[in-house]
Formats: structure tokens, C-alpha cells, sequence
């Protein structure tokens, strides 16, 4: 993980689904459980939803709080 992939988290829109134009760091940590048990889609969507739900499932989301004032 680095911090540019923290940044893409504040600014990648969910490209589809129910939450469709949420940004990534937005998502509701449910929604992250459910592709954590269904799979994560191919690509960079679901590599950024993945590191996602490493944080939140860590209770890290804190963590983006510092980027949220640069993007």
C-alpha cells in the first residue's frame, strides 16, 4: 500500500452498483463485507475496493482523515 493508493480511495467513484458515484472511501463497510464475501471485481476497482475494506475492517478509516483536506 502506498499513499497514492490512499488518495485514489478519496478520489475513484464507484463505477456502478447500488452506490454508483459514491467515492470509494465512502462506502459502507457492509457493501465492502459483501464483495469481501462474493469476490472483489478484476482490476483496479477491486483493488481499491479490497485495500477499502482492509481498512475499515481494521477500524483504520482514521487514517484517510488527513488526505480528505488535499483532495
Amino acid at each position: 500500500m502506498d499513499s497514492e493508493q490512499l488518495q485514489r480511495l478519496l478520489t475513484t467513484e464507484m463505477p456502478y452498483g447500488k452506490y454508483k458515484g459514491r467515492l470509494i472511501a465512502d462506502l459502507p463497510g457492509n457493501y465492502l463485507n459483501w464483495f469481501a464475501r462474493e469476490g472483489f471485481p478484476a482490476g483496479d476497482i477491486g483493488r481499491l475496493l479490497a485495500l477499502m475494506h482492509e481498512i475499515d475492517h481494521n477500524g483504520l478509516s482514521a487514517l484517510l482523515d488527513p488526505l480528505r483536506g488535499k483532495s
